[in-house]
């Protein structure tokens, strides 16, 4: 149980396979909108095989964790303190740093929590499956793909940005779109990023991903799965989603890792 700002929020801790020692590296997994914590389940084999300690978050307003005070999402502006609190729990049982493990909606929470993270010197790199870097994009693409107009879809941000128009999304604060566009701020990103996308992604734009890998290729390496849907990479190849993890977590050389890890081939 781990304490955030309304309560306490649950979370699952997973050993690494071998704990001859206590492991200095964790990873913490996020899972996605209207998701729960299972869905993140998929990251932990892996996780547990290259040695790191795994803690599974809840966030406010999935169900598990407690709810904010106006019970709606906000896209990870707020939803990355809830990680925030995830990280220092591991700081405090002997983390020294952390891979951020994050799915769709938890990708962007992983992003902000990179980014804002007063422990953010603790994160080593985040491994993102179907990642939102822009909401506008991926709100727009949705929009699209339910038929409403242009003109409709730009009301939405407005509203969304809007502190008079609070009334009608029932937010407590407007979104910030700008600050959560890691496109247009692609040269503040300063952490190795893992990006496993489908080509196929029929809710986040794989687009998306292929342009922040054009735009930081210093830093964002992305893998292609030919999955079709949303967030099934995984399911539908595990062998090649972690064997890419193994190979980009081996080529972070990061130092605290075990000798089993540091043996490891890159």
């Amino acid at each position: 149980m781990i304490p955030v700002d309304n309560g306490v929020a649950p979370a699952w801790r997973f050993n690494p396979l071998s704990v001859a020692e206590a492991p200095s590296i964790w990873a913490i997994h996020v899972h996605g909108m209207g998701g729960k914590r299972a869905g993140t389940l998929r990251g932990i084999p892996i996780a547990r095989r290259l040695g790191l300690t795994s803690l599974v978050v809840s966030f406010r307003n999935d169900g598990d964790a407690p709810p904010s005070y106006d019970h709606r999402y906000s896209l990870g502006q707020t939803e990355w303190r809830d990680v925030e609190a995830g990280i220092n729990y591991a700081i405090s049982n002997g983390a020294e740093c952390i891979v951020l493990f994050g799915w769709s909606l938890g990708a962007s929470i992983a992003l902000q929590a990179a980014s804002l993270s007063p422990n953010s010197s603790r994160v080593a790199g985040m491994v993102l499956d179907a990642p939102v870097f822009d909401w506008r994009t991926t709100l727009a693409a949705n929009a699209r793909a339910a038929g409403l107009p242009r003109p409709f879809v730009h009301l939405g941000f407005t509203i969304l940005r809007s502190k008079a128009l609070r009334w009608v999304t029932g937010l407590a604060e407007p979104i910030r779109l700008d600050s959560l566009d890691w496109l247009a701020r692609a040269t503040e990103l300063n952490k190795p990023i893992l990006v496993l996308h489908g080509e196929k992604d029929d809710t986040t734009p794989f687009e998306a991903s292929k342009k922040a890998a054009s735009l930081r290729p210093d830093l964002v390496r992305l893998v292609e799965f030919e999955s079709e849907g949303h967030s099934l990479e995984w399911n539908v190849d595990p062998e090649k989603w972690e064997r890419s993890v193994e190979e980009w977590f081996h080529g972070l050389q990061l130092a605290g890792a075990s000798p089993e890890q540091a043996a490891a081939p890159s």
